[in-house]
């Protein structure tokens, strides 16, 4: 047999194909997640040293946050010019977070008592304490007046120095109405404005470099302090939680991306890189960013998304409002207490109270449960310490499924106000167009959605009231 008849052997692939490979930052996330949890697992210690990684690129896109969601709203409504087109968007968010968070605690309600992971548990009530659990788990809870208040800053600039996304939006929509107010004073301002966001999203690229290393540190601390062992016992409801999950987010997300034309699979393809930064570091926060201009890029105006997408990080935390029906009424079959339907009802109206104004890091899903049984009497505070050991398990899928919840919303929202480019969506969810970050040396512009219905045309620009100029958004490749 000569050389060239011989049978061909495993074929290697081409190093330039593994080079772009690893270039993708899904692909670096992905093996930063891996790599961490291999090293949690095999060296527990030097896993758990390792959350200052994580929490350090949490810090880095959290203090993005504030000038982003302020960047995008304030040029969203400036261009806009109508405060009753901006009114109809958030009370149809408002609205459909209200009610699918009411679905997703109505499935984890159902689901928890169905499968009752705590049945069997039998703790007696007199043996767990409030000490180890977090600060923010034992003390008081603001009233539903207080939460009203919290949202109102004290100054104008402090509201983009804190840590709650609420006030920025506040602040956000008031200052843009006053430029669009101002008239041509104010027009300056709103090119100064746009002109900013390039470059904060120009920073984001740079940041998001370091996703890998942040994923790959949240990981190990989380499998280094917690240790696989923890989720033995307690595998039922962590199993059962995620699965409810998955169940919510293929058949009722994936239900109203069908009524508005879209399909969720490509979709969450679309989301990957997001996706998994929010699993190496259990927060969605740090994905907001980008998902505003992914959600742009995919045909959602600017002024829907600038109001849409933050307001869910507070309104419409689907995997929370899973996670406290389910985590409520295990603690109660963990203790033995049986809860009638009046009760779990009860709970479930409280914690459409509860779930909000939880900020999308990790452990705001913990506190607001214990907020849940602070305000109710049914379950005693002290049984959290039963799932604080593997509350960092659920977290992710708490995170996920709010990530995915609030960019279904967006589109959906989107959809419903006519501002929503469903060929272009169809398209950027194929993978016809796909998304690039913006260049270094350059900042291109795409077409930009037309006005919000019953909203006036921009007046300087004839482009503009035609539909033809979009507000910068990292461009497609």
């Amino acid at each position: 047999m000569s050389r060239n008849d011989a049978a061909p052997g495993p074929v290697a692939a081409p190093p330039g194909r593994i080079r772009r490979a690893l270039s993708l930052l899904y692909v670096q996330c992905l093996i930063g997640v891996l790599a961490g949890a291999a090293v949690g697992w095999l060296w527990p210690s030097f896993g758990a040293d390792l959350k200052p990684l994580g929490d350090g690129f949490i810090a880095l896109v959290r203090m993005m946050i504030a000038p982003v969601i302020f960047c995008t709203v304030v040029h969203g409504i400036a261009s806009m010019g109508n405060a009753r087109a901006v009114g109809r968007v958030s009370l149809k968010a408002l609205i459909y977070f209200e009610v699918l968070t009411t679905v997703a605690m109505v499935i984890g309600l159902v689901v928890v008592n169905i499968v009752r992971p705590g049945s069997g548990l039998h703790v007696d009530p007199s043996t767990l304490s409030t000490e180890g659990l977090p600060p923010e788990a034992t003390q008081s809870h603001e009233s539903v007046s207080a939460f009203v208040l919290s949202i109102i800053p004290d100054t104008l600039p402090s509201a983009l120095t804190g840590h709650e996304i609420l006030p920025v939006l506040l602040i956000s929509v008031l200052f843009g109405f006053g430029l669009n107010a101002a008239g041509e004073a104010g027009a300056g301002i709103t090119q100064g404005v746009e002109k900013l966001s390039k470059v904060l999203f120009t920073l984001i690229r740079w940041v998001m470099r370091l996703a890998p290393i942040g994923a790959f540190g949240s990981m190990a601390f989380t499998i280094g302090s917690y240790g696989l062992d923890t989720l033995r016992h307690l595998s039922l409801l962590v199993g059962s939680f995620w699965l409810t999950a998955l169940f919510f987010v293929l058949v009722v997300l994936g239900t109203v991306m069908r009524i508005n034309g879209l399909r969720l699979l490509p979709f969450l393809r679309y989301i990957k890189e997001e996706l998994l930064i929010v699993l190496g570091t259990s927060s969605s926060e740090p994905v907001l960013p980008r998902m505003m201009a992914k959600l742009q890029h995919a045909g959602a105006s600017k002024p829907v998304v600038g109001i849409t997408l933050p307001a869910g990080y507070s309104f419409n935390l689907d995997g929370t409002a899973i996670y406290l029906t389910m985590g409520s009424v295990f603690l109660a079959q963990a203790l033995g207490i049986d809860l009638s339907l009046t009760q779990q009802l009860t709970m479930l109206a409280v914690m459409l109270l509860t779930s909000k104004g939880a900020a999308g890091v990790t452990g705001s899903g913990f506190i607001a449960l214990a907020a849940t049984l602070s305000a109710v009497p049914h379950v005693p505070v002290a049984a959290l310490a039963l799932i604080f050991g593997i509350d960092r398990f659920m977290s992710e899928a708490r995170a996920l499924t709010s990530v995915i919840g609030n960019g279904v919303a967006t589109l959906a929202v989107a959809k419903w106000e006519g501002q929503l480019d469903e060929d272009r969506a169809k398209a950027v969810l194929r993978g016809d167009v796909p998304y690039a970050s913006i260049p270094e040396d350059e900042h291109t512009t795409e077409p930009q959605a037309g006005p919000l219905p019953g909203e006036r045309p921009a007046d300087a620009d004839p482009k503009a009231a035609a539909g033809t100029d979009r507000d910068p958004v990292p461009a497609a490749g």
